[in-house]
């Protein structure tokens, strides 16, 4: 249990490390008109909450920065909430407008949350979560190429061409129809991929010739139909950032964006609400010096799809936490008034 004086100390090292990226000294927060305490004070309340894991060294230098426990505490305690009028007037304007298609509204509110946040944003579609497959069919057009055709459970269809494995007659891909659409009816299509592989992939070996060609085929419209719900903006914002001058820790960052499954498994279990995942707490290895934070937008309760912020740990989260529920509530509000 941290003291007052000890929460006011890691307060400030937080809120001056998130604005300068310079580690902070006693000095500096001495200065600031809301501590009141001496140099000396502070020094020894700094050592204290090092001890305590919530705040590091860099190097030799005298100041310190939050550490993962450190910002943790700062997001779970300490956090003051609070954007700019004119931030809140860039949604109230975006969401004033008349826009035709949900797609729309999602490719803007992603460019709108880079621009304003100075960070990636990532902006799942509706259903992403909650789409299940229905019907699979694959209709021949010719002896090498196909239409595969899915139906999910909102009624949507999507289609794809593709191109028939060679040496595969129709009759073993009516089998592979045959079989997904008795076993995976009604699994969600994010799921789909990874019970193809473990739960019928032992059943496919032993009655599809050619299945696993099939899975490689069947995978390319799965995928097509993935990337179709989702959105980015400001994919290279990292760039920006101080932390990430090592180009390879950035290139492992901008890989994870431009994979589709690796996007999905950020956001698997992120729950209702907003959540905050720090450094180590995120589930791909890619992001370990990064924060992500989501907030879900819904209909009568529904989880129809989530935003995202991913940034630095030494991310501004009062002001995106703000924003992300701003945003959630007016998504959610569009999604009323175009669905009901």
């Amino acid at each position: 249990m941290l003291t007052e004086r000890q929460r006011q100390i890691l307060s400030a090292i937080v809120d001056d490390y998130i604005r300068s990226a310079e580690p902070v000294g006693s000095r500096s927060i001495s200065k600031r008109g809301n501590v009141g305490f001496s140099p000396a004070t502070i020094r020894n309340e700094m050592s204290d909450l090092e001890e305590m894991g919530f705040l590091e060294q860099p190097h030799t230098s005298a100041g310190r920065i939050p550490s993962h426990k450190g910002y943790r505490y700062y997001v779970d305690h300490l956090i003051p909430y609070g954007i700019a009028n004119q931030e809140v007037d860039v949604l109230k304007l975006f969401f004033a407008e008349k826009m035709q298609e949900m797609e729309q509204v999602i490719q803007h509110v992603a460019s709108i949350l880079s621009n304003l946040t100075n960070y990636t944003s990532i902006v799942m579609g509706p259903e992403m979560f909650n789409t299940t497959l229905r019907h699979l069919q694959i209709v021949p057009l010719s002896d090498r190429t196909a239409v595969a055709i899915i139906v999910t459970n909102s009624g949507q269809v999507e289609n794809k061409t593709v191109t028939i494995p060679e040496g595969i007659p129709m009759s073993e891909i009516e089998k592979f129809v045959n079989l997904l659409n008795a076993r995976m009816q009604n699994i969600p299509l994010l799921q789909f991929k990874s019970k193809l592989y473990t739960e019928i992939g032992e059943e496919m070996r032993s009655y599809v010739s050619g299945y696993e060609e099939l899975l490689t085929m069947l995978n390319s419209v799965i995928d097509q139909g993935e990337e179709d719900r989702i959105f980015l903006g400001g994919t290279t914002n990292m760039l920006t950032q101080p932390e990430f001058r090592d180009m390879e820790k950035v290139k492992n960052i901008l890989d994870l964006l431009a994979e589709t499954p690796a996007l999905v498994k950020l956001f698997t279990g992120t729950g209702a609400g907003i959540q905050v995942r720090i450094g180590s707490e995120n589930s791909v290895a890619a992001i370990n010096d990064c924060s992500l934070i989501t907030a879900s937008y819904t209909i009568e309760g529904k989880n129809l799809g989530t935003i995202g912020i991913l940034g630095p740990t030494r991310m501004d989260y009062g002001k995106v936490m703000n924003l992300l529920t701003h945003l959630s509530k007016d998504m959610t509000l569009v999604l009323e008034r175009w669905y009901k």
